[in-house]
């Protein structure tokens, strides 16, 4: 991880001088729509509903007021500071180089990871239809794919993730809609046991609490994962047309997801199907689409994931490149991270990981299945690492203004600083849970030794110029004041 203090320049490689600021509102306002639609939803909600019943729709409700917190801080972050290394150079400039130089890399690594399950899941979809060819050519060909997609440049990028989050969010809209008309109408005679809003709190099946407290409280670790990965909209700010105003608006319709998409969605499928069949069911998705009369369902749900899986691979290259960028920036990575390709892409990170991904072929080829346990394990804790970072940088940034007489916050976080604290809170609760339960302990071993390999790294193999805060340009514009005239007009 030693470079010479001297970038690399865009010059350099034969490109542009400048990330290109391609993505439209449009790209962000479904990128932020679709970034929490993944397979936490489509089928890790069924695990979620297994541990805590019902009450599994408090719990999203208690963690998406966490998020918003969450992407609210990071908002306010952006808007002062609008670059593509986002809350690993927020990190590094509020609270230290060391910790951004941690906050980066650990971002960069969960994304590497969660990419190569994302590959390996993509050859999984695509066995369905075609069980004769091997798994771990699918992964080859996604891999190639998606690296023609970040090399073409951002635009492009923001294209795909456009309609590929419409689909997404297309299919859960229409299985909302599937399911009330089935709890209505009565479709294929849905089951008995579950007739509307009754069926969650129906002593039959345990009530609303079937598990009681110890169920409730288990099920967060599945839910925080769910929603990871949304962070990506801080990190579009560096290549976004208009920052100030689309970012804000991506990160306000936080609350509106979290109700739709996940509370909604979840609450429509334990009123069509008690909530205790639903795992032995298969997919939630299924389940609705079942009851809806439709024979290709499986077919149907299989599409939607694939195009979830392509999705999530591409905003995890595009996430870990920018962010590795955004480190060599500030010489925490090799200087060859800050070329540019004449697209305004910073073609080496694409490169890097897409090299990173072609370990998902052999992977594919020698590995059990069972390691992937591993993999969601250390995402799940580089979540919640990313989100404290998050939050605490931003507890930073306002000691920082008020020390120092900046000027105020374009967008600040509501209800500061007692939801700020609060948050806090919960997100060392979940990791306090990650101790607790046996089956979600090895994240926190795991964790801790990746935290310790990169102190040890960021004392031995970075230089001195990577051990100096970050400065960052503040783009905060100044509050605007009407003052009233009173001057009679005639004495003007």
């Amino acid at each position: 991880m030693t470079h010479s203090d001297t970038p690399g320049t865009a010059e350099a490689a034969g490109g542009a001088t400048s990330l290109s600021r391609g993505l439209t509102a449009r790209h962000i306002r479904f990128m932020a729509l679709g970034s929490a639609i993944g397979t936490g939803l489509f089928y890790g909600s069924a695990a979620a509903i297994e541990k805590a019943g019902p009450s599994v729709l408090l719990a999203y409700l208690i963690a998406g007021a966490a998020v918003f917190i969450v992407m609210r801080a990071l908002g306010e972050m952006t808007v002062r500071h609008p670059i593509s290394g986002s809350f690993g150079q927020f990190a590094n400039r509020y609270l230290g180089a060391r910790w951004g130089f941690i906050t980066g890399w650990t971002y960069a690594f969960e994304m590497i990871i969660v990419a190569l399950a994302d590959v390996t899941a993509f050859g999984v979809y695509m066995g369905f239809w075609y069980p004769d060819v091997p798994r771990w050519i699918w992964v080859l060909a996604v891999i190639f794919f998606i690296a023609a997609i970040n090399l073409l440049g951002v635009r492009v990028f923001g294209e795909l993730e456009f309609w590929l989050a419409l689909v997404k969010v297309s299919a859960v809209i229409a299985m909302i809609v599937g399911g009330i008309a089935i709890i209505v109408f009565g479709f294929q005679n849905q089951s008995p046991d579950a007739s509307g809003i009754g069926a969650l709190f129906d002593p039959a099946t345990g009530g609303f609490f079937p598990h009681g407290a110890e169920g409730f409280v288990a099920c967060f670790a599945i839910v925080v994962f769910a929603f990871g990965g949304i962070e990506i909209i801080g990190i579009t700010a560096g290549e976004a047309q208009n920052p100030k105003k689309v970012i804000p608006q991506a990160i306000n319709s936080v609350p509106a997801r979290v109700l739709l998409f996940y509370v909604g969605a979840l609450a429509v499928i334990m009123m069509v199907r008690p909530w205790n069949t639903i795992g032995a069911e298969g997919s939630p998705f299924v389940t609705i689409f079942d009851g809806l009369g439709i024979p290709a369902a499986p077919h149907v749900l299989n599409f939607v994931v694939i195009s979830a899986a392509l999705s999530a691979i591409n905003s995890d290259v595009f996430g870990a490149g920018r962010m590795i960028y955004g480190l060599a920036q500030q010489h925490q990575a090799p200087a060859a991270f800050t070329r540019i390709s004449k697209s305004g892409v910073p073609w080496m990170t694409v490169v890097v990981m897409m090299c990173a991904l072609g370990v998902g072929v052999i992977l594919n080829a020698v590995i059990p299945e069972d390691v992937f346990v591993i993999i969601a394990s250390i995402a799940t804790f580089a979540t919640v690492w990313v989100w404290l970072m998050i939050v605490a940088s931003h507890l930073s940034m306002k000691r920082t203004i008020r020390r120092e007489g900046l000027l105020p916050s374009e967008f600040p976080v509501p209800l500061w600083p007692v939801a700020s604290w609060l948050t806090v809170g919960f997100l060392v609760f979940v990791v306090g849970l990650l101790c607790w339960f046996e089956d979600t302990r090895v994240a926190i071993v795991v964790g801790v030794i990746w935290l310790a390999v990169l102190t040890a790294a960021y004392q031995f193999a970075v230089g001195r110029s990577g051990k100096d805060r970050a400065e960052l340009q503040d783009e905060t514009a100044p509050i605007r004041i009407i003052v009233a005239d009173d001057t009679p007009p005639g004495a003007r």
